[in-house]
């Protein structure tokens, strides 16, 4: 097998190992993510029904919000308009401020529970899927718990 499709099979592995353990409930729903290259996207899903109760992605159209790093972050594509050498100094501020997507991932856990504690969710099991528990899947999960959700 070539390196591609060995590393597409280990994804898979890992995916179905965390997905063995993880179920969700309408009480204790599933906190799925899915992380591309370009946005990340989290749902509570009810396994038991399966149906999507809340969804939330950095593609929906929203006002600034704040990442816990103090920086003002706009969900629908933040970096227009903005040079590379604004992006990397934005990123790499001497004051300890984060942007890109790490703190849009904060601020759509943010999003998520907010929605989810509207309809009464506020416990969640969360499914990382095959990503490792770092980087933007640490923030979805850490805005989502400083929003109001259990996980």
């Amino acid at each position: 097998m070539n390196k591609q499709k060995v590393k597409l099979s280990k994804k898979l592995r890992r995916k179905q190992r965390v997905r063995a353990k993880v179920f969700g409930t309408a009480k204790r729903p599933r906190f799925s993510v899915f992380r591309s290259l370009k946005g990340i996207y989290a749902q509570l899903i009810d396994d038991a029904s399966g149906k999507t109760l809340v969804s939330a992605s950095d593609k929906e159209n929203q006002e600034i919000k704040k990442s816990p790093f103090g920086l003002e972050l706009t969900l629908r594509s933040q970096a227009q308009g903005q040079g590379m050498a604004e992006r990397k100094n934005q990123k790499n501020n001497k004051d300890g401020v984060l942007g890109g997507k790490v703190g849009v991932a904060y601020a759509i856990g943010e999003l998520i529970a907010k929605k989810a504690v509207k309809k009464g969710i506020k416990q969640v099991v969360f499914d990382r899927g095959s990503y490792k528990y770092h980087g933007r899947v640490k923030a979805l999960a850490e805005g989502a718990r400083k929003g109001g959700l259990k996980i």
